[in-house]
């Protein structure tokens, strides 16, 4: 493995294990979902205004009207895809949500067969059986009856409804090629403190400093330095590694889950999780089952 090559996957594993403790920090943070997804919009805007400035990101003419329209349109899916996933976190468990939200590759290919004309080959829909089957595992894992089972089921159509905007967000960013990734990222976060400042509660600010380090950390982190390692491993990392790579986030996640919180899975929900994550390594490395290539 070359240095280049080395220092991505250094880059992409502490990207991942940051990613996988995000819903320690929206939960630590004690504050609605839209006043977390704000504070992280604000200061992860000011974090990735800084960067972008440094990068020399911000000159004139690195955008048209019509691409900077499309960035915007795009923040306006990472961020209900944010609502939706934190929403998720205090209903059926991190662990559970991360899981879930791994469905995306399946709804991005969805979506680029639909819109985009893209061929669906046999293997793909092999996995996305395996996938579904995970599903019905975790849905039907949680026993409880009454108010404690609903809030599970919303926490899964949360996050489910949260892969759904990512995989949005991800089909209209396909179309802008060639704009600097760091200045996508600053305005979708700036998109979304203007879409959220109208929800934001400012006459109850968040007190204490476990509260404002919560969010600080969540902006800066999160956002701003995450988006750093993660477009500096993508430029740095052949794609197969790359994929192989993000299953460290959800891992991190049910770790994280059970470590600050105490949430162990269920056998039959270890199962669901277990074939959603294989489905998901399938796809994002081409895993094929033998056959020959056929497509719909």
């Amino acid at each position: 493995m070359d240095k280049s090559t080395q220092h991505g996957s250094l880059e992409m594993v502490a990207a991942m294990l940051i990613s996988g403790t995000i819903g320690w920090f929206v939960l630590v943070s004690g504050q609605a979902v839209p006043d977390v997804v704000f504070w992280r919009c604000a200061f992860g805007a000011l974090t990735l205004l800084v960067i972008c400035a440094l990068m020399g990101f911000l000159r004139p003419g690195l955008l048209t009207r019509h691409t900077f329209l499309l960035i915007m349109l795009s923040g306006v899916a990472i961020v209900a895809n944010w609502v939706m996933l934190f929403a998720s976190f205090s209903r059926a468990s991190i662990a559970i949500s991360t899981a879930v939200y791994n469905v995306q590759p399946f709804l991005l290919i969805g979506l680029t067969a639909l819109f985009l004309g893209e061929k669906i080959t046999v293997p793909k829909l092999a996995w996305l059986a395996v996938s579904f089957v995970g599903m019905l595992a975790i849905v039907s894992a949680h026993t409880e009856q009454g108010e404690s089972g609903s809030a599970y089921l919303q926490g899964i159509a949360l996050a489910l409804g949260a892969a759904l905007m990512y995989a949005v967000a991800a089909l209209i960013i396909k179309r802008l090629k060639g704009v600097p990734p760091h200045l996508i990222a600053l305005i979708q976060v700036s998109t979304g403190v203007l879409l959220l400042a109208p929800m934001a509660n400012f006459s109850e600010l968040p007190s204490g400093v476990q509260a404002w380090g919560s969010l600080v950390t969540l902006g800066v982190v999160h956002t701003g330095v995450m988006y750093v390692l993660l477009y500096g491993a993508i430029q740095k990392l052949p794609t197969a590694l790359f994929g192989a790579l993000t299953f460290i986030y959800p891992i991190a996640a049910i770790f994280v889950d059970w470590f600050a919180f105490g949430h162990r899975l269920e056998m039959q929900q270890w199962v669901g999780v277990a074939a959603i994550l294989l489905a998901a390594a399938g796809i994002q490395l081409g895993w094929r089952f033998g056959w020959r290539r056929v497509v719909i």
